[in-house]
């Protein structure tokens, strides 16, 4: 058994797309894991878990009110909708790999 703390072991994740880029917003379900997982879900740790096909700066908005964190990631869609040779131009399959994103320093939440 594996015991390393995964995003899908503290939060909710729903991915969405505008063009060719990803929008990832994560939602941790115990408020008070919302900055442990800020800390671990830094810009660079999530461009590069995420790979080669990040074709810019990943941007990360913290949104406390709603205790959500929002990233936004370039390129990942391989040119959006419309446009894309890939089977997930919407970026929605994106949240399971997401889910399976390693959050290293982070105590089991059980």
């Amino acid at each position: 058994m594996n015991s390393e703390v995964t995003v899908d072991d503290v939060a909710d994740v729903r991915t969405g797309d505008k063009g060719d880029t990803a929008i990832v917003a994560v939602f941790p379900r115990r408020s008070e894991m919302y900055d442990a997982v800020l800390n671990a879900m830094s810009e660079d740790a999530v461009a590069s878990f995420l790979g080669a096909g990040v074709t810019g700066p990943v941007r990360r908005t913290p949104m406390r009110g709603v205790r959500g964190i929002v990233f936004e990631v370039p390129g990942l869609l391989g040119g959006g909708v419309t446009g894309s040779p890939v089977l997930d131009g919407h970026g929605k399959c994106l949240s399971y790999l997401v889910a399976t994103m390693p959050l290293p320093g982070l105590g089991h939440p059980l």
